[in-house]
Protein backbone atom coordinates (compact mmCIF):
# COMPACT_ATOMS: atom_id res chain seq x y z
CA UNK A 1 0.00 0.00 0.00
CA UNK A 2 1.85 2.97 -1.54
CA UNK A 3 -0.40 4.82 -3.71
CA UNK A 4 -3.66 5.87 -2.51
CA UNK A 5 -6.69 7.05 -4.43
CA UNK A 6 -9.11 9.20 -1.95
CA UNK A 7 -12.28 9.63 -3.62
CA UNK A 8 -14.21 12.72 -2.73
CA UNK A 9 -10.12 14.15 -1.50
CA UNK A 10 -11.97 17.35 -1.58
CA UNK A 11 -14.10 17.42 0.39
CA UNK A 12 -14.24 17.72 4.55
CA UNK A 13 -13.10 14.78 5.88
CA UNK A 14 -11.31 13.63 2.56
CA UNK A 15 -9.41 16.57 2.55
CA UNK A 16 -7.82 16.19 6.63
CA UNK A 17 -7.54 12.66 5.45
CA UNK A 18 -5.22 13.30 1.77
CA UNK A 19 -3.43 15.79 4.12
CA UNK A 20 -2.80 13.60 7.40
CA UNK A 21 -1.27 10.61 5.36
CA UNK A 22 0.69 12.88 2.65
CA UNK A 23 2.52 14.07 6.00
CA UNK A 24 2.78 11.04 7.96
CA UNK A 25 3.91 8.83 5.19
CA UNK A 26 6.64 10.24 2.92
CA UNK A 27 6.69 7.59 1.13
CA UNK A 28 3.05 7.66 -0.20
CA UNK A 29 1.41 9.15 -3.26
CA UNK A 30 -2.22 10.15 -3.11
CA UNK A 31 -4.02 11.00 -6.03
CA UNK A 32 -7.55 12.89 -5.32
CA UNK A 33 -10.37 11.70 -6.78
CA UNK A 34 -13.36 14.67 -6.87
CA UNK A 35 -16.33 15.07 -8.54
CA UNK A 36 -15.83 19.13 -6.79
CA UNK A 37 -19.64 19.19 -6.28
CA UNK A 38 -20.86 22.19 -4.25
CA UNK A 39 -19.03 20.67 -0.54
CA UNK A 40 -15.78 19.76 -3.21
CA UNK A 41 -13.43 22.61 -2.80
CA UNK A 42 -9.85 22.83 -4.26
CA UNK A 43 -9.25 25.74 -1.70
CA UNK A 44 -9.41 22.77 1.29
CA UNK A 45 -6.57 21.13 -0.86
CA UNK A 46 -4.53 24.67 -1.62
CA UNK A 47 -1.41 23.93 0.88
CA UNK A 48 -1.52 19.83 0.14
CA UNK A 49 -0.79 21.46 -3.58
CA UNK A 50 2.14 23.41 -2.85
CA UNK A 51 3.86 21.25 0.29
CA UNK A 52 3.83 17.37 -1.66
CA UNK A 53 3.28 18.55 -5.60
CA UNK A 54 5.84 15.60 -6.14
CA UNK A 55 3.48 13.03 -4.26
CA UNK A 56 0.28 14.51 -4.70
CA UNK A 57 -2.01 14.85 -8.28
CA UNK A 58 -6.18 15.75 -8.36
CA UNK A 59 -8.53 14.43 -11.04
CA UNK A 60 -12.18 16.28 -11.42
CA UNK A 61 -14.30 13.45 -11.77
CA UNK A 62 -17.45 11.23 -10.88
CA UNK A 63 -17.03 8.02 -9.21
CA UNK A 64 -20.21 7.08 -11.05
CA UNK A 65 -18.09 6.83 -14.14
CA UNK A 66 -16.34 3.36 -14.61
CA UNK A 67 -13.88 4.71 -17.66
CA UNK A 68 -12.88 8.20 -16.12
CA UNK A 69 -12.33 5.81 -12.60
CA UNK A 70 -10.06 3.24 -14.40
CA UNK A 71 -8.25 5.49 -16.13
CA UNK A 72 -7.20 7.39 -13.34
CA UNK A 73 -6.37 4.18 -11.55
CA UNK A 74 -3.98 3.19 -14.30
CA UNK A 75 -2.58 6.25 -14.92
CA UNK A 76 -1.22 6.67 -11.20
CA UNK A 77 -0.98 3.12 -10.52
CA UNK A 78 -3.20 3.05 -7.86
CA UNK A 79 -3.13 0.21 -5.20
CA UNK A 80 -5.92 1.32 -2.76
CA UNK A 81 -9.30 3.03 -2.81
CA UNK A 82 -10.09 5.46 0.03
CA UNK A 83 -13.93 6.13 -0.20
CA UNK A 84 -15.03 9.29 0.99
CA UNK A 85 -16.98 10.47 -2.22
CA UNK A 86 -20.98 10.76 -0.81
CA UNK A 87 -23.63 13.15 -0.50
CA UNK A 88 -23.78 13.52 2.76
CA UNK A 89 -26.00 15.89 4.30
CA UNK A 90 -29.39 14.55 5.43
CA UNK A 91 -31.07 17.69 4.87
CA UNK A 92 -30.33 17.73 1.11
CA UNK A 93 -31.10 13.68 0.64
CA UNK A 94 -34.91 14.53 2.05
CA UNK A 95 -35.08 17.27 -0.70
CA UNK A 96 -33.63 15.27 -3.59
CA UNK A 97 -32.63 11.56 -2.58
CA UNK A 98 -32.32 11.21 -6.14
CA UNK A 99 -28.24 11.90 -6.04
CA UNK A 100 -27.62 9.99 -3.07
CA UNK A 101 -28.66 6.33 -4.65
CA UNK A 102 -26.45 7.88 -7.51
CA UNK A 103 -23.16 8.54 -5.96
CA UNK A 104 -23.41 6.85 -2.51
CA UNK A 105 -24.41 3.33 -3.83
CA UNK A 106 -24.19 3.38 -7.53
CA UNK A 107 -20.65 5.01 -7.08
CA UNK A 108 -19.69 2.80 -4.36
CA UNK A 109 -20.43 -0.34 -6.72
CA UNK A 110 -18.36 1.29 -9.43
CA UNK A 111 -15.62 1.21 -6.89
CA UNK A 112 -15.79 -2.04 -6.01
CA UNK A 113 -16.04 -3.55 -9.50
CA UNK A 114 -12.79 -1.47 -10.55
CA UNK A 115 -11.14 -2.64 -7.91
CA UNK A 116 -11.87 -6.41 -8.58
CA UNK A 117 -10.97 -5.95 -12.12
CA UNK A 118 -7.82 -4.16 -11.55
CA UNK A 119 -6.92 -6.24 -8.92
CA UNK A 120 -6.48 -3.49 -6.20
CA UNK A 121 -5.03 -4.41 -2.58
CA UNK A 122 -7.74 -2.76 -1.02
CA UNK A 123 -10.84 -0.73 -1.30
CA UNK A 124 -11.68 1.09 1.88
CA UNK A 125 -15.24 2.47 2.74
CA UNK A 126 -16.17 4.92 4.87
CA UNK A 127 -19.62 5.24 6.53
CA UNK A 128 -21.41 6.35 9.07
CA UNK A 129 -23.09 6.04 12.32
CA UNK A 130 -26.48 6.69 11.22
CA UNK A 131 -26.88 3.49 9.61
CA UNK A 132 -27.73 2.10 12.69
CA UNK A 133 -30.72 4.60 12.87
CA UNK A 134 -32.25 5.83 16.06
CA UNK A 135 -30.54 4.15 19.32
CA UNK A 136 -32.65 4.70 22.40
CA UNK A 137 -30.11 2.81 24.69
CA UNK A 138 -26.81 1.04 24.90
CA UNK A 139 -24.48 1.40 22.04
CA UNK A 140 -24.31 0.22 18.34
CA UNK A 141 -22.17 -2.49 18.05
CA UNK A 142 -20.76 -3.46 14.55
CA UNK A 143 -22.71 -6.80 14.32
CA UNK A 144 -25.94 -4.93 15.03
CA UNK A 145 -28.22 -4.54 12.12
CA UNK A 146 -28.56 -1.64 10.29
CA UNK A 147 -31.39 0.21 10.64
CA UNK A 148 -31.38 3.26 8.03
CA UNK A 149 -34.28 6.36 9.15
CA UNK A 150 -33.46 8.82 6.26
CA UNK A 151 -32.42 8.68 2.08
CA UNK A 152 -28.69 9.77 3.15
CA UNK A 153 -28.43 6.60 6.21
CA UNK A 154 -29.96 4.37 3.63
CA UNK A 155 -27.76 5.03 0.46
CA UNK A 156 -25.44 4.70 2.95
CA UNK A 157 -25.94 1.40 4.83
CA UNK A 158 -26.93 0.39 1.32
CA UNK A 159 -23.69 0.74 0.02
CA UNK A 160 -22.04 -0.85 2.96
CA UNK A 161 -24.31 -3.71 2.57
CA UNK A 162 -22.52 -3.94 -1.23
CA UNK A 163 -19.17 -3.87 -0.02
CA UNK A 164 -19.71 -6.49 2.23
CA UNK A 165 -21.11 -8.64 -0.44
CA UNK A 166 -18.84 -8.05 -2.67
CA UNK A 167 -16.20 -9.42 0.00
CA UNK A 168 -17.82 -12.72 0.59
CA UNK A 169 -18.85 -13.00 -3.32
CA UNK A 170 -15.73 -12.62 -4.76
CA UNK A 171 -12.83 -12.62 -2.01
CA UNK A 172 -12.59 -8.62 -2.22
CA UNK A 173 -9.97 -7.44 0.05
CA UNK A 174 -12.28 -4.54 1.69
CA UNK A 175 -13.02 -2.73 5.20
CA UNK A 176 -15.57 -0.46 6.52
CA UNK A 177 -15.34 2.32 9.18
CA UNK A 178 -18.47 4.04 10.54
CA UNK A 179 -17.82 7.21 11.93
CA UNK A 180 -19.27 9.45 14.26
CA UNK A 181 -20.31 13.04 13.45
CA UNK A 182 -17.05 14.70 12.58
CA UNK A 183 -16.10 17.96 12.89
CA UNK A 184 -13.26 20.15 12.52
CA UNK A 185 -11.16 22.61 9.35
CA UNK A 186 -13.27 22.99 6.29
CA UNK A 187 -16.53 21.20 7.02
CA UNK A 188 -19.10 23.04 4.62
CA UNK A 189 -21.03 25.52 6.46
CA UNK A 190 -24.26 23.62 6.20
CA UNK A 191 -23.37 21.28 8.94
CA UNK A 192 -24.71 21.63 12.32
CA UNK A 193 -21.64 23.03 14.31
CA UNK A 194 -19.97 25.37 11.21
CA UNK A 195 -23.13 26.74 10.47
CA UNK A 196 -23.84 27.93 14.11
CA UNK A 197 -20.17 29.20 14.54
CA UNK A 198 -20.50 31.05 11.55
CA UNK A 199 -24.14 31.98 12.28
CA UNK A 200 -22.83 33.27 15.67
CA UNK A 201 -19.67 35.23 14.58
CA UNK A 202 -22.38 37.41 12.10
CA UNK A 203 -24.90 37.57 15.05
CA UNK A 204 -27.67 35.95 12.89
CA UNK A 205 -29.89 33.20 14.48
CA UNK A 206 -28.61 29.68 15.30
CA UNK A 207 -31.67 27.25 13.55
CA UNK A 208 -32.18 24.35 16.77
CA UNK A 209 -34.31 21.45 15.27
CA UNK A 210 -36.81 20.77 17.90
CA UNK A 211 -36.04 20.80 21.36
CA UNK A 212 -32.06 20.26 20.78
CA UNK A 213 -32.18 17.42 22.58
CA UNK A 214 -31.15 15.39 20.14
CA UNK A 215 -28.06 13.08 21.25
CA UNK A 216 -24.81 12.97 19.45
CA UNK A 217 -21.27 12.33 19.50
CA UNK A 218 -18.99 14.87 17.88
CA UNK A 219 -15.55 13.88 17.32
CA UNK A 220 -12.46 15.50 16.13
CA UNK A 221 -12.00 14.87 12.19
CA UNK A 222 -8.03 13.89 12.11
CA UNK A 223 -9.16 11.70 15.23
CA UNK A 224 -11.33 9.59 12.70
CA UNK A 225 -8.43 10.00 9.90
CA UNK A 226 -5.64 8.32 12.62
CA UNK A 227 -8.34 5.51 13.04
CA UNK A 228 -8.94 5.08 8.98
CA UNK A 229 -5.26 4.82 8.59
CA UNK A 230 -5.07 2.65 11.19
CA UNK A 231 -8.05 -0.38 10.06
CA UNK A 232 -5.97 0.26 6.77
CA UNK A 233 -2.47 -0.75 8.30
CA UNK A 234 -3.62 -3.74 10.93
CA UNK A 235 -7.49 -4.15 10.30
CA UNK A 236 -8.62 -7.35 9.49
CA UNK A 237 -9.78 -7.80 5.79
CA UNK A 238 -13.83 -7.45 5.48
CA UNK A 239 -14.25 -6.12 8.71
CA UNK A 240 -16.39 -2.99 10.15
CA UNK A 241 -15.29 -0.94 13.10
CA UNK A 242 -16.86 1.70 14.50
CA UNK A 243 -14.92 4.99 15.19
CA UNK A 244 -16.21 7.83 17.75
CA UNK A 245 -14.94 8.58 21.27
CA UNK A 246 -17.48 7.24 23.06
CA UNK A 247 -19.19 9.86 24.62
CA UNK A 248 -22.27 11.72 24.09
CA UNK A 249 -23.51 15.58 24.07
CA UNK A 250 -27.32 16.75 23.26
CA UNK A 251 -27.18 19.46 20.74
CA UNK A 252 -28.77 21.87 22.56
CA UNK A 253 -25.80 21.32 24.74
CA UNK A 254 -23.12 21.37 22.11
CA UNK A 255 -24.99 24.89 20.48
CA UNK A 256 -24.68 26.49 24.24
CA UNK A 257 -21.16 25.67 23.95
CA UNK A 258 -20.05 27.22 20.87
CA UNK A 259 -22.08 30.41 22.05
CA UNK A 260 -20.02 30.47 25.12
CA UNK A 261 -16.53 29.74 23.42
CA UNK A 262 -17.29 33.15 21.26
CA UNK A 263 -18.80 35.43 23.78
CA UNK A 264 -22.51 35.20 22.05
CA UNK A 265 -26.03 35.45 23.99
CA UNK A 266 -28.08 32.51 23.99
CA UNK A 267 -31.04 34.40 23.08
CA UNK A 268 -29.07 33.59 19.15
CA UNK A 269 -30.61 30.46 19.66
CA UNK A 270 -33.79 30.04 17.33
CA UNK A 271 -35.38 27.07 17.56
CA UNK A 272 -37.20 25.10 14.30
CA UNK A 273 -39.73 22.70 13.34
CA UNK A 274 -37.55 19.30 13.74
CA UNK A 275 -36.38 17.42 10.38
CA UNK A 276 -38.54 14.88 8.83
CA UNK A 277 -37.73 11.44 10.92
CA UNK A 278 -35.17 13.32 13.31
CA UNK A 279 -33.12 10.08 14.68
CA UNK A 280 -32.77 11.05 18.50
CA UNK A 281 -29.69 9.38 19.47
CA UNK A 282 -26.51 7.72 18.17
CA UNK A 283 -24.15 6.08 20.21
CA UNK A 284 -21.55 4.18 19.24
CA UNK A 285 -19.70 1.08 21.03
CA UNK A 286 -15.69 1.65 20.05
CA UNK A 287 -14.27 -1.15 21.69
CA UNK A 288 -13.25 -3.08 18.30
CA UNK A 289 -11.27 -0.23 17.38
CA UNK A 290 -9.47 0.39 20.58
CA UNK A 291 -8.43 -3.33 20.40
CA UNK A 292 -6.33 -2.02 17.60
CA UNK A 293 -4.59 0.35 19.77
CA UNK A 294 -6.55 3.78 18.29
CA UNK A 295 -7.81 6.31 21.10
CA UNK A 296 -9.98 9.48 20.26
CA UNK A 297 -7.14 12.09 21.23
CA UNK A 298 -9.85 14.80 22.02
CA UNK A 299 -13.22 14.86 23.73
CA UNK A 300 -16.39 16.12 22.25
CA UNK A 301 -16.00 19.24 24.33
CA UNK A 302 -12.34 19.60 23.13
CA UNK A 303 -13.14 18.81 19.65
CA UNK A 304 -15.92 21.53 19.34
CA UNK A 305 -13.55 24.14 20.86
CA UNK A 306 -10.90 22.95 18.11
CA UNK A 307 -13.21 23.69 15.68
CA UNK A 308 -14.28 27.20 16.45
CA UNK A 309 -11.14 28.90 17.27
CA UNK A 310 -10.68 27.19 13.21
CA UNK A 311 -13.76 29.12 11.60
CA UNK A 312 -12.60 32.30 14.10
CA UNK A 313 -9.29 32.15 12.62
CA UNK A 314 -10.44 30.92 8.73
CA UNK A 315 -12.87 33.41 7.75
CA UNK A 316 -11.13 33.59 4.34
CA UNK A 317 -12.61 30.21 3.73
CA UNK A 318 -15.90 30.08 4.73
CA UNK A 319 -17.23 33.09 4.10
CA UNK A 320 -16.79 33.78 0.27
CA UNK A 321 -18.99 30.26 0.67
CA UNK A 322 -21.80 31.96 2.44
CA UNK A 323 -22.33 34.95 0.90
CA UNK A 324 -22.73 33.01 -2.69
CA UNK A 325 -25.97 32.81 -3.98
CA UNK A 326 -26.33 28.89 -4.20
CA UNK A 327 -25.81 29.13 -0.72
CA UNK A 328 -28.06 31.49 0.42
CA UNK A 329 -30.38 30.05 -1.73
CA UNK A 330 -29.97 26.86 -0.19
CA UNK A 331 -30.17 28.60 3.39
CA UNK A 332 -33.68 29.92 2.51
CA UNK A 333 -35.42 26.49 0.99
CA UNK A 334 -33.78 24.55 4.36
CA UNK A 335 -34.94 27.52 7.03
CA UNK A 336 -37.49 29.78 5.77
CA UNK A 337 -40.30 29.61 7.88
CA UNK A 338 -39.43 27.24 10.25
CA UNK A 339 -39.05 29.13 13.60
CA UNK A 340 -40.93 28.15 16.38
CA UNK A 341 -42.05 30.93 18.41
Amino acid sequence: MRNLMVTGGAGFIGSNFTRYMLEKYPDYTVLVYDKLTYAGNLDNLKDVAARFGDRYAFVQGDICDAATVREAIRAYDVDTIVNFAAESHVDRSIMNPDAFIKTDVYGTYVLLEATRELGLERMHQVSTDEVYGHVPEGASKETDPVAPRSPYAASKASADLMVNAYHITYGLPVTITRGANNIGPYQYPEKVVPLFVTNALDDQPLPLYGDGKQVRDYQYVLDHCEAIDLVLHKGEIGEIYNVGTGTEMRNIDMTRLVLKLLGKPESLIQPVRDRPGHDRRYALDVTKIRALGWEPGHTCEEAIEKTVRWYVENEWWWRPIKSGERYREYYRRQYAGREIT
